[in-house]
């Protein structure tokens, strides 16, 4: 089990807002985010299972930027098999799940796209990195993601946003990228355009 919280929303025909936060952070720092997005929809928010130096984090990492795959793959196994239980418990639609995820939790999100057919019915990734690279992704047609990255972002280059985009959309993924002139700090103007985009979907 992973330590979460859930908040049952008002309008059971909108999707679950799954929310995963970065290094250092907890269940409770994206909730106000979600309620910016869709306020009436389910929450499920979870904490990482991983501590890095006493943060939480969602898989271990062998250097800044450099991922324990080993780690990663049985993590993302992990969060995967927890959204199908608690899917159960709550009684919401496994198959309508967004992800909205901030650096270490934006991550994790991508590797359940890279590993599992639907796993998600879309993401919102604040900084996301390419956890892995050689892999051949499932079919991603149908799903929607959108990406905020910064132009100078010192912990994920322009480069590998790009890189990112390209191989969600060689797999069939519909893909937004929205640039900030910022680092790696997730803005207010980035959380309206998550919030416009979520909107048109």
């Amino acid at each position: 089990m992973m330590k979460h919280i859930f908040q049952k929303g008002t309008d059971q025909t909108k999707p679950t807002l799954l929310l995963l936060h970065g290094t250092g952070g907890t269940e409770q720092d994206l909730i106000p985010l979600a309620s910016k997005i869709d306020p009436e929809a389910n929450i499920l928010s979870v904490r990482g299972n991983i501590l890095e130096n006493g943060m939480p984090r969602y898989f271990k990492r062998l250097a800044e930027g450099v991922f324990d795959e080993a780690d990663l793959i049985f993590r993302t196994k992990e969060l995967n098999e927890f959204l199908d239980e608690a899917a159960e418990n709550y009684q919401f639609d496994r198959h309508h799940i967004i992800a909205v995820g901030y650096s270490n939790g934006a991550n994790i999100a991508v590797s359940l796209l890279f590993h599992y057919k639907n796993p998600l019915k879309g993401a919102i990734l604040h900084h996301p990195m390419v956890p892995r690279r050689g892999i051949s992704l499932p079919n991603l047609s149908g799903i929607n993601v959108f990406i905020a990255a910064g132009t100078n972002d010192p912990i994920c280059p322009a480069e590998e946003s790009e890189e990112l985009r390209q191989l969600l959309e060689n797999a069939g993924a519909n893909v937004k990228l929205h640039w900030e002139n910022q680092g790696h700090q997730l803005t207010l103007s980035e959380v309206e355009a998550a919030r416009n985009w979520y909107q048109q979907l």
